[in-house]
């Protein structure tokens, strides 16, 4: 799926610049959309591309990098456009293979409210379960692509909304598949989340008569868009606020320091190496952060939500409720992580190398900037 992806991103810049020279729209745009989505498995399944963990790693950043500095409309936008058939296909196999295999959720209902490895059930559940439920991302989501991307402000009820009850759907499905995929005995299956959920639904379009390979391949790239489709986004919204930060009104006359700052391919390349160094600490540890800074977030924009609609005469008490329940989440799940590095530290500062130091600055870096960056 490496090869196909590749050309997928190949063939969303030719969409987009056939759909800006020709002015697509309707039933010829998913046509050519499709089109495109199909040439791309063409070709990547004929022309398979094998690399290791690390130069996938460097292509990743390298589109990432394209996808943050160029125009919408000729890379994320089309990329996005095909990537929606691709998912509408992945759910309505799965849903539909749900419906006829009927198989058995082996997983346990119910394990107990601590967890050895993640922690207590809350807040860990709530800051994990985070897209399709309440996302502070996605307000910058909305504010940095979405604004560029929607024809018409009151479509954005229905796109933003509706996008959130389908990724919900999309969660139950993979709770679902991976409740299927457990041993008799709940042992879960092996492999990573995204491995377990790709293999469950590939099985479901097997059972359809789509050839094992291409059913493979077909779910990988569908969760290869998912995190394409994540990665672009943070890439092109972290140097927007990045830039946000520094900029003035009259950017023709600021210093140097702040052109330089402000400036599209710097303050991409600074923020992705922000980004790559994170990648290094683990995704265990990244993931609970992000969580975290991600509902914490949300709270904030609550509470401006709370403050417009205060300002304007309008009624707000309907967002007290979420607005206290986000606070509890985010702060609880802050301080448990502040604990947990603290005893890190007191822990590394009690081992002793044979050079006579210590190994608690080591853990502070691991630990605390992560901790450091994802309140900020």
């Amino acid at each position: 799926a490496g090869m196909v992806s590749i050309m997928f991103m190949v063939f969303a810049v030719v969409f987009g610049l056939v759909q800006k020279k020709l002015n697509l729209s309707g039933w010829k745009e998913a046509v050519v959309g499709i089109l495109c989505i199909a040439a791309s498995f063409a070709v990547g399944m004929n022309c398979p591309l094998v690399l290791d963990k690390t130069a996938w790693s460097y292509i990743t950043f390298v589109y990432i990098f394209f996808a943050a500095v160029l125009p919408m409309w000729l890379l994320k936008q089309p990329r996005d456009y095909m990537t929606t058939f691709m998912f509408i296909g992945m759910i309505a196999g799965a849903v539909i293979g749900l419906f006829v295999a009927h198989p058995t959720m082996n997983l346990p209902v119910f394990t107990g409210f601590n967890n050895e490895k993640l922690g207590t059930m809350f807040p860990i559940l709530f800051v994990t379960v985070a897209c399709g439920a309440v996302s502070g991302f996605h307000s910058l989501v909305s504010s940095g692509t979405s604004s560029k991307t929607i024809e018409n402000e009151k479509d954005m009820l229905k796109v933003g909304y509706g996008a959130m009850v389908l990724e919900s759907l999309l969660a139950v499905l993979a709770l679902c598949v991976a409740g299927a995929a457990a041993a008799a005995d709940g042992t879960p299956a092996a492999g990573t989340p995204f491995q377990i959920f790709s293999r469950g639904v590939a099985g479901f379009f097997e059972m359809f008569g789509v050839p094992s390979y291409a059913a493979t391949v077909f779910m990988t790239m569908c969760v290869s868009a998912l995190a394409l489709t994540s990665l672009d986004a943070v890439a092109r919204i972290a140097r927007m606020s990045f830039q946000e930060l520094f900029s003035v009104d009259d950017m023709a006359h600021a210093e140097p320091w702040r052109k330089l700052l402000c400036n599209t391919y710097f303050s991409t390349i600074l923020t992705l190496v922000l980004g790559y160094v994170l990648t290094q600490i683990g995704y265990s540890n990244i993931w609970p952060l992000f969580g975290s800074a991600n509902q914490l977030l949300s709270a904030l924009v609550l509470i401006t939500l709370c403050v417009f609609l205060k300002v304007t005469g309008r009624s707000n008490k309907m967002l007290f409720p979420p607005l206290i329940i986000m606070l509890c989440v985010t702060f609880t799940a802050l301080v448990q992580r502040l604990m947990a590095m603290v005893s890190a530290i007191r822990n590394a500062a009690a081992v002793t190398i044979p050079a006579g130091e210590t190994t608690w600055g080591a853990v502070f870096v691991a630990n605390g900037l992560q901790l450091i960056i994802a309140v900020l």
